[in-house]
């Protein structure tokens, strides 16, 4: 018996007939007998290539041409690129599935010569079509990328920026003098990532991005556009076989991360002028994290906690460990010394703190080394040093920064060849790599200075800032005080110290929230 095909309408750039093609290798995958066949479909955004698509009337640019093909019968279902849909979608038209979003994230790839034109002082010219980016992207920039030679943040000129994935990287690759040439262009992390897992568009990327530097920006700064990294797969609403094949894609929870991106979205009118970003993520025993800003504005945090929050009672006594004078530290010359021994060879970095990093060794690091951070602080306080950081954990630990860290599109060595530089009290908590002690905390000398830095042995609510902290102080904590931390590895330190009444928070701010301080 010969196989059942289904017509799945894509549009016929690299990246949609990448991501539709993964698309259907899952769903070939989950129904063995039937068979899926692409078919291209050339639409008004593909040919719009001279202008941004903000400043043109109308909207489903790149879904008009499909919407009429999949309502005509002419294909059996589609698959878009779900931020790039509207709102108002025609009725006969079902969304079937959201299956597992990519990384939500936007990245920066710039010229092979980035460093050297920012050790010149020279003007970074950073392309991108999207008003969100241009709002957002470049704030970050100042901050993360490596100080010029006079000391100054890194000076910024935004480019206007259309056209396919390929004809975007070649810009980097033009030669200086050329008026095409750009420093730098801002795309979407999720479309890279499928076209590396196609095996048409693999030899493109490993033409043009791999041997380029690149950022992967913080959500907590620069959230994506709504439903960025999420793919839409619709069918016609009377095909109820077909729904129910592709119902098997469907993923709940980012399912849940995109109706309520959307739903922001369209509070504020939808459309692709917005200047609007929000990513919804859920975190493991912490709840979900709703990163959300707009132009004018800082960022936002929306934290729903994956358990109810207790209101506290009326006799709270708290002491925030996140506001306490910094400790004194010393460096471990024997951690200084495999340092200096190990990472002129290392491939891969992670720095646990800024402080993490001795000034002796900042001359030996491998040029060649991959070198990223615990947060959005440590980033800023090692571009100030010097270094070309490529992202952050965004202060939520290490092991949910690890499958982005692990995503073939960066190629980055397993994570058993990464060197970790973090303080003696942690060392002993990484699961992978190498990690080194370069430094230790240090208990004041002076009996009054310590009593003041201290939290009150009455105290009932405590937010650890570090595990260094809760080792200095935590025994003199009464039993029934509720303790605090953010995610990571000072979470962890307390699980193992069994920490009575512990609870997770995002962050400071939001314990403090929580208790009204």
């Amino acid at each position: 018996m010969r196989p059942r095909v289904l017509k799945l309408g894509t549009r016929r750039s690299a990246l949609a007939r990448a991501q539709s093609a993964g698309a259907a290798r899952e769903f070939e995958a989950l129904h063995p007998g039937l068979t899926v066949e692409l078919i291209g479909i050339e639409t008004r955004g593909d040919r719009i290539q001279d202008r941004p698509l903000s400043s043109v009337d109308g909207k489903e640019f790149f879904t008009a041409e499909i919407d009429a093909a999949l309502l005509a019968g002419t294909v059996d279902f589609t698959v878009h690129s779900y931020k790039d849909l509207s709102l108002e979608r025609l009725p006969r038209l079902k969304l079937a599935a959201v299956p597992r979003r990519q990384q939500p994230h936007d990245i920066v790839v710039f010229a092979a010569d980035v460093t050297e034109r920012l050790a010149g002082g020279f003007e970074l010219a950073i392309g991108t079509s999207s008003p969100r980016r241009m709002s957002f992207a470049p704030e970050v920039l100042k901050r993360v990328l490596p100080r010029t030679s006079t000391g100054a943040p890194a000076g910024l000129r935004l480019v206007e920026l259309r056209g396919n994935v390929d004809s975007r990287l070649r810009r980097l690759h033009e030669p200086r003098g050329s008026a095409r040439a750009l420093d730098g262009i801002v795309l979407a992390f999720a479309g890279l990532a499928r076209l590396w897992a196609d095996e048409a568009g693999r030899p493109l990327l490993e033409r043009l991005f791999s041997p380029l530097p690149r950022m992967v920006l913080p959500l907590s700064a620069c959230p994506a556009a709504p439903a960025q990294g999420a793919l839409a797969i619709e069918c016609r609403e009377e095909d109820g076989a077909t729904a129910q094949w592709l119902a098997a894609m469907d993923h709940a929870p980012t399912r849940r991360a995109v109706d309520a991106e959307r739903a922001l979205l369209a509070e504020r009118g939808g459309g692709c002028h917005q200047r609007f970003g929000a990513t919804q993520i859920e975190v493991p025993d912490l709840g979900t994290l709703l990163y959300l800003r707009e132009d004018p504005g800082e960022p936002q945090l929306r934290w729903t906690p994956a358990a109810p929050l207790v209101t506290p009672g009326p006799s709270v006594r708290a002491w925030d460990g996140s506001r306490a004078a910094r400790s004194a530290i010393e460096p471990i010359e024997a951690g200084i010394a495999v340092s200096l021994a190990r990472l002129p060879a290392t491939p891969a970095l992670f720095v646990a703190h800024a402080r993490a990093l001795p000034e002796q060794v900042l001359g030996v690091i491998n040029s060649a080394s991959h070198i990223w951070v615990p947060g959005l602080s440590t980033w800023q306080a090692l571009a100030e040093r010097g270094l070309w950081v490529e992202g952050c954990a965004d202060g939520l630990g290490v092991a949910l920064l690890e499958p982005l860290l692990q995503e073939p599109l960066l190629q980055l060595p397993p994570l058993q060849q990464w060197t970790v530089l973090t303080h003696a009290a942690a060392a002993g908590g990484w699961s992978a790599g190498q990690a080194i002690a370069s430094y230790r905390h240090c208990e004041s000398t002076e009996a009054a200075a310590e009593t003041a830095a201290a939290p009150p042995s009455d105290a009932t609510h405590v937010y650890w800032h570090s595990s260094a902290q809760f080792d200095r102080w935590g025994a003199r904590i009464a039993g029934q005080a509720q303790h605090a931390c953010a995610p990571g590895k000072t979470y962890q330190h307390l699980l193992r110290a069994r920490a009575q009444n512990l609870r997770m928070f995002p962050s400071a701010v939001q314990w403090r929230a929580w208790l009204g301080l």
